[in-house]
């Protein structure tokens, strides 16, 4: 597999030249630059775990990458699952042979909906079906390292992970190099023992400090196919007892049917299948909690500090309100915030300097500007804004700059699809 022999290579030359510091620390630089330019393309990461294995994760994983992908949004679906890789087996992709062009990896891309799902996981990469992956950590830590900053996503709306059962090294590896991720599905079914298990992944995202999303209850129930009437054979609502108790949202309940195990081995996603069905419906549900109610934009506008002394939030003005796309705004509203993060203290008015590729950044960066609201703005300028040191909220509604500020600075800041009209 080329990515092992390039990740030997590293290894190697890392020992043999060990005084050399500056080297190593010069490559940590670069791929760290690498790693956020690729997923400063991609307006939304979610990771999909889980406590316990056999609770349907990776069905979950795929039915909620295939709705958002019939919702019109552009999708890619990363299995990080080494061990146990299933993703392939569940769309129908095994053994596809993937693209490597100058050391970057091509996700296999097939037709969904209206558009493509991309697709990445360890199973395109083994000589053999049933090769058996046989790692410890530092390897399975550079692979996934290597999915994210080396497969070419592209510009994508939501990037959905799927995590292997359990809270080890390869949920723990995401939730280390994706900066500010939106955070994590967590799935469990009704009954006691996987809801112990699941306490314990919520547990394990407040420590590594990765948002919950909300909780999913899979297998809850089984729809019988003949009177549609549910029986609950695991038991019902541990999923969401749960999730009232750890304090975490209640995202909904997935029924099983005999059409998700059948869908499951034909490569069909459900939701695609049979779109109809109460499985599917519950998905659709659960999707238009994700895109409507604004769970995943409020969490990750929460992953910006808001304890620092120096915040100062640049906001693109066109006529007193939000502009719809940053580099077409007529001035720049710069607020500099109170000590205590609660109050807007001093409110500058910015007049643009001429309008050049690349400009904007580095101008407020100079004028001292730490985080930037916009309603739109493209990948490129998001990756140059990083690079400035300047933290980017996108979809922001055009409104006052003042309201908007202060629902940041309140944890109320509700932000939808990057308005980018540019």
């Amino acid at each position: 597999m080329s990515h092992d022999n390039s990740h030997h290579c590293n290894h190697n030359s890392h020992r043999q030249s060990e005084p050399k510091h500056s080297q190593v620390s010069d490559q940590e630089l670069l791929d760290h630059h690498m790693l956020n330019t690729r997923m400063s393309q991609i307006e939304h990461k979610i990771l999909v775990l889980s406590g316990k294995g056999g609770v349907g994760k990776s069905t979950v994983a795929v039915n909620l990458a295939a709705s958002l992908a019939l919702a019109g949004k552009r999708v890619g679906l990363l299995d990080v699952d080494l061990h146990g890789p299933s993703i392939p087996k569940l769309l129908h992709i095994e053994r596809t042979p993937i693209e490597v062009c100058d050391n970057i990896i091509l996700p296999v891309r097939i037709p969904f909906g209206d558009g493509v799902l991309n697709v990445m996981s360890i199973e395109f990469m083994l000589p053999e079906r049933n090769d058996a992956v046989i790692w410890r950590g530092p390897r399975k830590y550079g692979v996934i390292k290597q999915f994210i900053k080396d497969v070419e996503w592209g510009e994508l709306d939501y990037l959905v992970i799927d995590s292997p059962p359990g809270t080890g090294d390869e949920p723990l590896a995401v939730a280390q190099l994706i900066e500010n991720p939106d955070g994590a599905v967590v799935v469990t079914t009704p009954q006691e023992i996987s809801v112990q298990d699941v306490r314990r992944c919520i547990v394990f995202c407040k420590q590594v400090e990765l948002p919950v999303i909300g909780v999913v209850e899979n297998m809850s129930g089984l729809c019988c196919p003949h009177c549609h009437n549910i029986i609950n054979i695991f038991g019902q609502g541990g999923g969401q007892t749960m999730a009232e108790e750890m304090k975490v949202n209640y995202l909904g309940a997935i029924p099983i049917e005999p059409n998700v195990v059948s869908a499951g081995d034909n490569g069909t996603p459900i939701v695609q299948a049979y779109p109809h069905s109460e499985t599917a419906k519950a998905f659709g549900r659960i999707v238009h909690k994700l895109l409507e109610s604004k769970l995943i934009s409020i969490n990750n506008s929460l992953t910006i500090n808001k304890d620092r002394k120096d915040m100062k939030i640049a906001i693109p003005v066109t006529n007193g309100l939000l502009s719809t796309h940053f580099g077409h705004c007529e001035e720049f509203f710069l607020f500099e915030i109170s000590d205590d993060g609660k109050t807007i203290s001093n409110k500058r008015v910015l007049t643009t300097p001429p309008h050049e590729p690349g400009a904007f950044p580095k101008w407020l960066h100079e004028q001292g500007a730490n985080i930037i609201i916009a309603g739109g703005m493209g990948s490129r300028a998001q990756s140059l804004f990083d690079q400035n040191g300047i933290k980017v909220i996108v979809g922001a509604v055009n409104q006052a700059p003042e309201i908007i500020v202060q629902q940041f600075l309140e944890n109320k800041l509700a932000t939808g699809t990057n308005a980018c009209d540019h």
